[in-house]
């Protein structure tokens, strides 16, 4: 029988084929969804049994006084927040100030100048610092940073800069919001000069040779001309670092002090957010709503990571703009 008279299964005939083969595609489409779907419904689910374990607090006592109370007394049955938001914000943008300036210049180098041999060794290096688990940062701030700031580093800033209330406190240990910063600032300086650097590296080369072909240094090509194309990326990589630094809980309640109080200065002792979930989770929850209070403070530092990232989002999304 000739090749072009043969009768094909039907499971072999093309228009079986393009079926099965249109079947294959819906649900492979219909599978990415429901993956896709699956990081935002696990937000609203933790956000929502967050919410379901604060109700009896937040029920009880308004929230403005939740929020703004400055006595932290279970067995009173006070429970104010304001003195550990106000101690993670502290810890949070003192370690932004000092890990965003040489992280960008670290990336910058990186990018820009360092030959391959070198920039081949340094960023395996950077990617061993973000793999360092932080309860081993945490060890580390307590028998090298603390001690230099308790008997080095905060005597000088208070004889030298003493009268700038920054740098005023009557903390006699180094146990302190600064210590909290530099562990912190050490910690998420890898996420930010990762991310700068490979956004950096993926400007097109031809706006570098534009620029040097009319007789700019590479520094002037840099700074108008990398920098501006790269910014979106930039700010992502602060943002990564930002949301680590929120959420941050060893190494930081191993250094930071873990005092009930509002800091006024840099050398002061705090306490954050993640440090009062860690450290009294578990104990004492005969006190009446005291295990509320908790998953309250949880929920608290959950809707402060997500307003961060979603102002973060926006301000992406409109330097983009622009920059069309």
């Amino acid at each position: 029988m000739p090749p072009s008279s043969r009768v094909l299964p039907k499971s072999h005939h093309p228009v079986s084929v393009l079926r099965m083969r249109r079947r294959q595609e819906r649900a492979a489409a219909w599978g990415g969804f429901v993956f896709t779907l699956f990081p935002p419904l696990l937000v609203l689910l933790v956000a929502g049994l967050l919410a379901w374990r604060a109700w009896p607090i937040l029920s009880r006592y308004p929230l403005s006084e939740l929020l703004m109370g400055r006595s932290w007394r279970p067995l009173q049955r006070e429970f104010g927040f304001y003195p550990f938001i106000a101690g993670t914000l502290w810890v949070t943008c003192a370690a932004l100030v000092l890990a965003v300036p040489p992280s960008l210049l670290t990336a910058i180098y990186l990018a820009e100048y360092a030959p391959s041999s070198v920039r081949a060794f340094l960023k395996p290096m950077l990617d061993l610092l973000a793999a360092i688990p932080s309860v081993v940062y945490g060890a580390w701030g307590m028998v090298a940073i603390v001690p230099a700031i308790q008997n080095t580093l905060a005597p000088f800033l208070r004889r030298q800069l003493g009268f700038i209330s920054l740098f005023r406190s009557d903390n006699p240990t180094g146990f302190s919001v600064l210590a909290g910063a530099i562990v912190l600032a050490v910690m998420i300086a890898p996420f930010i000069i990762a991310v700068a650097c490979e956004v950096m590296r993926n400007v097109p080369d031809g706006l570098r040779h534009a620029s040097l072909a009319v007789g700019a240094t590479r520094w002037q090509t840099v700074y108008p001309v990398v920098l501006p194309k790269s910014a979106p990326g930039i700010l992502a990589g602060i943002g990564l670092g930002l949301s680590r630094a929120l959420g941050e809980t060893m190494a930081v309640l191993m250094v930071v002090g873990n005092v009930v109080q509002v800091p006024r200065s840099l050398l002061d002792a705090a306490y954050p957010l993640p440090a009062l979930i860690a450290n009294n989770y578990g104990e004492m929850m005969s006190i009446p709503l005291y295990d509320s209070a908790l998953m309250s403070a949880a929920l608290i530092l959950l809707i402060v990571v997500l307003a961060f990232n979603l102002a973060s989002t926006i301000l992406l999304r409109r330097i983009q703009a622009r920059a069309r």
